[in-house]
């Protein structure tokens, strides 16, 4: 095809976008993706997921430290890309963004005006929603507000964790991109503002106000609060499994360590600290198969967990090691 593409990207996620637009024969005449980085005690340099798919398939990679560096711009226009696409990279400069005559699109984790920001896979499940899914759209001056391309939802199922739903929009975006590509290059796909996307009654309002944001992952967002209902805790667990993970911190009134919870599930029918005087982060176990956590409404069971410096486990082989915990509280 005569179309010619430069791909920017970073990890896992962009790599099934990059691979299916090359399937489909498309022209990618350049990657452009972060610098290496040294890592581990050998500062070994650890090359992105997308450079290393962009090495094995022989393309064309720059990895410029800034992206309004002269030199990198230059080579950038004499490559004369009709398109640039951008998946799970860092915000461009409109030097950039707006050199292809095309334009520049971006693969985005969530339905869009919903969860613009820098983690909108983890907090839709955080916010307990039950659908997600991706949008791409065309880059402007500002972060994840410019005109919609296309959009695929997808349900969030009552269990699933944020590494499960990443690996299905992954999936769905790369399908997305190709049909966004397409749609572009035959010129079927106009572009809508967002604010077409928003329900009805909320159109003609403050966009801004209107929709929740998915702001970076603090640490003290990840700590759980035990006075929290069991459903609110519940939902936090899973929007952070497996990275950064949900974390507390037990004490038996004298040692204290962190602990990080990768899987838990409500105990129905059980009574939380504002029904039964209990207070929250209250331990409630059999020293043998399940550990409990009372919460403010209802109960949650730890499955899968990891204290500090130590392997992650079943609760069942935690407990094996772990004698006593009944003696332990969370904070």
């Amino acid at each position: 095809m005569s179309l010619k593409i430069v791909y920017m990207g970073t990890p896992e996620f962009a790599v099934a976008p990059l691979d299916a637009i090359i399937e489909k024969g498309y022209d990618v005449v350049g990657v452009v993706t972060v610098p290496d980085k040294p890592s581990g005690r050998g500062l070994k340099l650890n090359e992105s997921a997308v450079k290393q798919y962009a090495v094995s398939k022989g393309l064309k990679i720059m990895q410029p430290v800034s992206l309004k560096e002269q030199g990198f711009l230059d080579e950038l226009a004499a490559l004369e890309a009709d398109l640039f696409i951008v998946v799970a990279f860092r915000m461009l400069p409109k030097v950039v963004w707006s050199m292809p005559k095309m334009g520049t699109f971006n693969l985005h984790g969530s339905l869009l005006p919903q969860y613009r920001g820098a983690a909108p896979i983890n907090w839709a499940i955080i916010n307990g929603e039950k659908k997600s899914g991706v949008t791409t759209f065309l880059i402007d001056e500002k972060i994840d507000t410019g005109n919609i391309l296309m959009r695929q939802e997808c349900a969030i199922g009552d269990n699933e964790n944020v590494g499960i739903l990443y690996d299905r929009l992954m999936a769905i975006g790369a399908e997305l991109v190709v049909k966004s590509v397409e749609g572009l290059a035959d010129g079927t796909l106009v572009p809508q503002p967002q604010e077409l996307f928003l329900p009805e009654e909320l159109r003609g309002k403050d966009i801004d106000t209107v929709v929740d944001g998915a702001p970076k992952l603090t640490k003290e967002l990840c700590r759980i609060k035990w006075d929290n209902p069991v459903s609110k805790i519940h939902n936090l667990v899973r929007g952070l499994s497996p990275y950064p993970a949900a974390f507390s911190t037990i004490t038996d009134g004298i040692k204290e360590i962190d602990m990080k919870i990768f899987e838990a599930q409500p105990v129905d029918g059980t009574c939380g600290a504002s029904s039964n005087g209990i207070p929250a982060g209250t331990v409630v176990t059999d020293k043998k198969s399940y550990i409990h956590v009372i919460c403010s409404e209802g109960r949650l069971s730890l499955e899968e967990i990891q204290l500090a410096g130590k392997k992650r486990m079943k609760v069942k082989d935690f407990l094996l090691g772990f004698r006593d915990i009944e003696n332990f509280r969370f904070i």
